[in-house]
């Protein structure tokens, strides 16, 4: 039952992060300082907000959801996490630190000589991040309208709220720094849960041997069957090709990369970042494991009739946590949704004003005042998807799966092809090379229909069954560098007999 105690711990958590916005927006003189915090955040604050923004609400509920009803293989995923490090930290930060670009997108228009194919890797951007912060928003918010009582709709609404405030003051300083507190909240609560559970079924040692004979424990499989995503070659080497994806390609991690003070700094903050994602992974497996436990194993209680995986964790952080624990328990998952969204509009609007209006270094105080309109007009447009996704009967999970694979692939295939442009495209002219690019993307994310259909329009795939999820971002990504250099191929023989 939800307390006076857990509701004072719950505001109060929700009144420091606005207090941390107002602190920190008080630096921010120009759009510079807004959007990169004067390019001299400290690595280890940067290295936190990323895990922080990456992690999400759906890690907190998710995981222990996915091992109650399974098992712990999906820890393998951290095998390709550790792949994407070494490669996003020699191919991409360093391009990206000494580009002197201020957007991600902004290096196509440098490489190809195009502003429609930077506007057009904006556009697939916004919109698979503007679909994804209104599921990891939705998510959440729908366990804190059932723990707390109160409307769905609310719930959304005043989450993003604050939110939206201490970004609108704050910018990537207030991001960051909040995102900072978040983790710390978000990973306490984890190690909380874990210490009580513990406690009640005998300790440690007790715990860790019945969740063994129950299979909780096991995270190897060494299958290269492909059709599963909990097999070595889906979850060690086809989700390295999402995380490159992520890592390299979301604005919302190179803007982090941008406000640190150089390279090195940057690829610290990256490690930094994939360590606490396998740490915060191990935390929420465990406890998933620990609830199996905790009301399978030695019944210390008992669940509902027909109660589903997805809701135990919520069940037990209602009903089974000290008062005031419980309250800490909701303010984490606020913290993970809060840090979703406020990553999510932040460089949504830096993406705005520079890809698309163009950001002049000289307009001052000027685009800093739109930049933080543009956050707003993000924030309320997260909250209508979010709402959006509350109306939906069919499948999230799936939808979120397809449109991560059709707009990630081929802005991974499209960052390839422009860091070694001159290798791909040899003499070719940048108007031509734009034309290919722009071909080679549309049937990049053509092709996952063939694999995947379009769950939202429930069009089957022709070929569905034959590959599991993580591979999705790899087929489009090999099918825009494919195509590209076919049609580049292609095009250049036509043109020498032209000549």
């Amino acid at each position: 039952m939800f307390t006076a105690l857990d509701w004072i711990v719950l505001f109060a958590y929700l009144l420091l992060s606005l207090a941390i916005g107002l602190w920190v927006s008080r630096g921010n003189k120009n759009l510079k300082e807004y959007m990169f915090g004067g390019g001299s955040m400290p690595w280890v604050a940067v290295g936190i907000s990323l895990i922080a923004t990456s992690v999400s609400a759906t890690t907190f509920l998710g995981a222990p959801a996915d091992v109650y009803g399974d098992d712990m293989t999906f820890l393998m995923f951290q095998i390709g996490a550790l792949l994407s490090i070494f490669v996003v930290g020699f191919v991409f930060i360093p391009r990206f630190r000494t580009s002197g670009i201020s957007s991600a997108y902004e290096l196509f228009e440098v490489r190809f000589g195009s502003r429609s194919v930077r506007r057009l890797a904006a556009v697939f951007y916004c919109l698979h991040l503007l679909l994804r912060t209104g599921i990891l928003l939705y998510a959440p918010s729908l366990v804190l309208a059932q723990t707390l009582h109160i409307d769905l709709k609310l719930a959304i609404i005043v989450s993003a709220a604050i939110a939206i405030f201490y970004t609108w003051f704050g910018g990537i300083k207030a991001v960051i720094w909040t995102d900072v507190m978040q983790f710390c909240v978000f990973f306490g609560g984890g190690v909380l849960v874990l210490l009580i559970i513990a406690n009640q079924v005998g300790g440690f040692g007790e715990m860790a041997t019945l969740a063994s004979e129950a299979g909780k424990t096991r995270w190897w499989n060494p299958s290269m069957d492909v059709s599963n995503a909990r097999t070595l070659i889906s979850a060690g080497f086809a989700y390295a090709i999402l995380e490159i994806a992520i890592r390299g390609c979301d604005q919302q991690f190179v803007q982090r990369y941008l406000s640190c003070k150089d390279v090195k700094a940057a690829n610290r903050s990256s490690v930094l970042s994939m360590v606490l994602g396998c740490a915060v992974s191990i935390l929420f497996y465990w406890v998933g494991a620990a609830l199996f436990v905790f009301y399978k194993k030695s019944q210390v209680a008992t669940l509902p009739e027909g109660l589903g995986q997805n809701d135990v964790f919520p069940y037990f952080i209602v009903n089974a946590l000290p008062s005031g624990v419980t309250g800490l328990i909701v303010a984490a998952i606020c913290a993970a949704a809060m840090s979703s969204l406020s990553g999510a509009i932040n460089s949504l609007s830096n993406t705005s004003e520079r890809d698309f209006l163009g950001w002049d270094e000289s307009a001052g105080m000027g685009g800093l005042k739109r930049a933080k309109i543009w956050t707003v007009v993000w924030g309320v447009l997260g909250v209508f998807f979010a709402l959006f996704a509350a109306t939906q009967q069919g499948s999230l999970l799936k939808n979120a799966i397809f449109f991560t694979g059709l707009f990630t692939g081929p802005l991974l295939g499209m960052f390839l092809l422009a860091f070694f442009a001159d290798k791909v495209f040899g003499t070719a002219e940048k108007a031509l090379r734009a034309w290919v690019v722009i071909v080679a993307v549309l049937c990049g994310m053509a092709s996952l229909v063939l694999f995947q259909g379009i769950p939202a329009f429930g069009v089957k795939a022709v070929f569905g069954g034959i590959f599991s999820w993580p591979w999705l971002p790899f087929i489009s990504m090999t099918t825009t560098i494919v195509v590209a250099l076919v049609v580049n191929f292609v095009a250049n023989v036509v043109c020498a007999k032209r000549k």
